[in-house]
């Protein structure tokens, strides 16, 4: 899928896209925890999503910079120390028994994680040929997929214990029940510090091996960011990306109280359900999309399954039961190609502007942590976590648009963005 000198290199950056894929689908399974240990509501509950996803509203164009002066070998070893030391910081988290400490820790794995992001997906793209770009991408990302397939399950089996009802905290004295559910909060030490561990191993690699440097044409060491905007398709690619991830985190992180909500069932098999159901489809949807694109356009599949999640979308509004389960499973499905697909199209013809339009494209993935608050919102005034997809649905509108017009690509006019 890359050339030879850069099969190895391809190899290592593409486990860098589970890694992120799996730290990312645990965040589903830290909500439900999180939610019932320090009793919040929905839209407290949904600050678990802003802790993660704000990073890359604060850290994307930085880390865009920093490759831009020092490449992509200094920018991967960065964000694997912040994501290992993010880890780490489970444990005094769990130890002090804040809310706020966990968010802390969550928001410094994060800034690794939008370091990583930045460096890798364009990285991808540009190791090989330009005409396989948006597939090879697919690729990569559809190790994520498997990520999102293996951490609910996993982690449920952690973290996710049934533990107390909340009958029986609620018969206890105030101090029993705080030990007991500092004693549950605990649960996330173990898979915290083993994952913490793998970083710094994965980190020791990368800081032995030799990456080859993409050719940047253009000498300009220019910090103007915002002049890679002059391309009308990366804009275009920005905003259907904040929605998309903003989708991608609605769907993912609220499913199971979602499945609890609308099935009647165990936030143990829930989880099975997000890992068996919605992280296999997303896995098994992005292989497939790899496949539809030899013979469909990308920006025509993009299109095809944005209408798709649209028609789902309203069945898991409206409808209950497992059928209300399926229609999610589905849209994990039609939108597992989404993220790579917009992105690969947001820099195709960026030249000299790629690595700063890969921070602007990282960069609305803080959609993640805007989307999520409405979501909750609107599920705690309707007392109705279903009715939060309505969020999930818009979004799919705005990639829909991208699919059909944005993403053509427009000579930029000639301005001074020095």
């Amino acid at each position: 899928m890359a050339k030879n000198k850069y099969f190895f290199p391809f190899i290592m950056v593409t486990s860098l896209f589970f890694m992120w894929g799996f730290v990312h689908n645990l965040d589903p399974i830290l909500i439900p925890h999180l939610k019932k240990s320090f009793s919040l509501n929905i839209l407290q509950s949904s600050l678990v999503d802003s802790a993660v996803f704000i990073a890359y509203l604060l850290v994307a164009i930085p880390a865009g910079i920093l490759m831009k002066k020092y490449g992509y070998k200094t920018g991967i070893l960065s964000g694997l120390v912040l994501f290992a030391i993010g880890s780490f910081l489970f444990i005094p988290a769990a130890n002090t028994q804040e809310y706020s400490f966990f968010l802390g820790a969550l928001f410094i794995i994060s800034c690794g994680l939008t370091i990583l992001e930045t460096a890798a997906n364009p990285y991808v793209s540009l190791l090989g040929d330009p005409e396989t770009a948006t597939s090879r991408l697919n690729f990569a990302q559809s190790f994520n997929g498997l990520a999102a397939t293996m951490a609910p399950i996993i982690g449920a089996r952690f973290i996710l214990t049934e533990g107390y009802s909340d009958e029986e905290l609620n018969a206890m004295t105030e101090s029993a029940r705080q030990v007991a559910l500092a004693s549950e909060a605990s649960t996330v030490k173990v898979p915290y510090f083993i994952l913490g561990s793998l970083i710094l191993v994965i980190a020791a690699i990368f800081y032995f091996l030799r990456l080859p440097e993409v050719e940047d044409k253009d000498e300009s060491k220019s910090l103007n960011v915002f002049r890679a905007l002059r391309h009308r398709h990366l804009t275009w690619a920005v905003v259907a990306q904040f929605f998309y991830v903003g989708a991608q985190v609605c769907v993912f992180s609220f499913f199971i109280l979602y499945a609890v909500e609308v099935a009647g069932i165990s936030n143990v098999l829930a989880a099975d359900y997000l890992g068996w159901g919605c992280g296999l489809a997303f896995m098994v949807g992005r292989f497939f999309g790899v496949f539809m694109m030899k013979f469909i356009a990308s920006e025509r599949l993009l299109a095809i399954y944005s209408a798709i999640c649209i028609l789902l979308c309203l069945i898991a509004t409206f409808s209950h039961g497992f059928i209300a389960i399926y229609a999610v499973i589905g849209i994990t499905f039609f939108m597992s190609i989404m993220f790579p697909t917009i992105f690969s199209l947001g820099i195709k013809g960026l030249g000299s502007d790629t690595q700063y339009g890969s921070s602007l494209i990282v960069m609305a993935i803080f959609g993640g942590a805007v989307l999520p608050l409405l979501f909750g919102y609107i599920s705690d005034l309707s007392g109705k976590v279903q009715y939060g997809q309505i969020v999930s649905l818009l979004c799919f509108c705005v990639i829909l648009a991208f699919a059909v017009k944005g993403y053509k690509v427009i000579k930029p006019q000639t301005k001074n963005y020095a």
